[in-house]
């Protein structure tokens, strides 16, 4: 490893696909990184010294993602990385920051049952979504449940999660499917007409990246309605609705713990900074606002111990808060996963979220799901409801 300098700027790494399967919410990833850098660097940088990104494009390959963080802190002397969505990338770039003590920051919700040292979470655990969805899904539409997924870690464990949660809840799992990351369009309108058939009363869907498409697709095209059969996802944000097309999107529930739609001016703000740098035609989502408010939590570590050191880092990280879009976040001491406000979005005649319930306040992660009640989220006064 080449020596480091302590003059000059602070080089930061960032591993976020913008080629294949994945791209869509990856690239929305990269650009809530580089508007958060953009903004330290114009307020001066830490004490004077820049913030340097080093961006590669793993297109959406794992493989790539290991081989990419190795250069990071192999070559180009990063010590933070920012980076992955699916979890079998997180996975594979965990035994490089954990080899040579980087530091990953990890922007996506995820199916939980992990720790690492080398690690910050800034995406929701399953206790900040999966329960919430379970809860209101069970409420609003009725206890026979079709789950579909891609074939990957995430929807399997997340699929195993949720089963435990519908069935100490009354639920019934009717089937359980998981199709390829690159699945073509005939595979989902083959499983649209098993779910018309097997007439459950919601779908849950573990679907990701362009599969997303094919699959509202194709409950369309066979006549399911998301009025009566609605497809309730804890993956599908705006940034897929974004790519498949409001008029398909239209009706179908996310659980989120952020969306475009949250009130308030610190959000309101944050959108247009991101439309005024990157288009008009942006829309923001759970994702990129993790990527965003992430890198300014980093920053103000950063100021606090004067340089990119990971041990002096992880001295100062776990309980820090920042003033994030959704609302104050945290960085909990003990797990280092994120303190985050869990809401249920329904997707309405603009392309957006309407947001029809939300926690008045954060709710401590618990990844491993030691408490599976609902304390945070459903007893008053935690729970505020919103005209359905």
């Amino acid at each position: 490893m080449a020596r480091r300098r302590t003059d000059g700027p602070i080089r930061i790494g960032a591993l976020f696909s913008r080629t294949g399967v994945t791209a869509v919410i990856e690239r929305s990833q990269f650009i809530g990184t580089r508007l958060a850098v953009e903004e330290i660097n114009e307020a001066g940088g830490i004490d004077g010294r820049e913030l340097e990104l080093v961006a590669y494009d793993p297109e959406s390959r794992s493989e790539r993602f290991q081989q990419l963080a190795e250069r990071l802190v192999q070559d180009d002397e990063v010590r933070v990385i920012f980076g992955c969505y699916m979890s079998s990338t997180r996975k594979a770039v965990m035994p490089v920051v954990e080899r040579w003590n980087a530091l990953l920051l990890y922007p996506t919700l995820y199916e939980g049952f992990e720790y690492s040292r080398n690690v910050i979470y800034t995406g929701a655990a399953p206790n900040q979504n999966s329960v919430q969805l379970a809860e209101y899904m069970l409420r609003m539409f009725g206890t026979r449940v079709y789950m579909i997924g891609s074939d990957y870690v995430y929807p399997y464990e997340t699929n195993r999660i949720m089963t435990d949660l519908l069935l100490e809840r009354g639920g019934e799992k009717v089937a359980e499917r998981y199709l390829p990351l690159n699945a073509p369009w005939r595979d989902y309108l083959a499983v649209a007409k098993q779910i018309r058939t097997a007439s459950p009363d919601f779908i849950f869907s573990t679907v990701v990246g362009e599969g997303t498409t094919h699959l509202h697709r194709a409950f369309a095209e066979v006549g399911l309605e998301s009025t009566t059969t609605p497809i309730a996802s804890l993956t599908t944000c705006e940034a897929e609705v974004q790519a498949m097309g409001r008029e398909l999107a239209r009706g179908h529930i996310t659980s989120a713990v952020y969306f475009e739609t949250v009130a308030g001016e610190a959000n309101r703000r944050f959108v247009e900074r991101c439309r005024r740098r990157f288009g008009e035609d942006l829309r923001t989502n759970m994702c990129l606002e993790a990527a965003y408010f992430q890198v300014h939590l980093l920053a103000n570590a950063l100021r606090k111990v004067g340089s990119d050191n990971v041990r002096e880092l992880l001295r100062v990280l776990p309980g820090s808060e920042f003033a994030a879009p959704q609302g104050t976040v945290r960085i909990d001491e003990d797990n280092h996963h994120t303190y985050l406000t869990p809401r249920i979005g329904r997707v309405d005649d603009s392309g957006g979220f309407e947001i029809i319930e939300e926690s008045v306040q954060w709710v401590r992660p618990d990844p491993y799901l030691v408490d599976y009640t609902l304390e945070d989220w459903s007893n008053v006064p935690t729970l505020k409801k919103r005209k359905a």
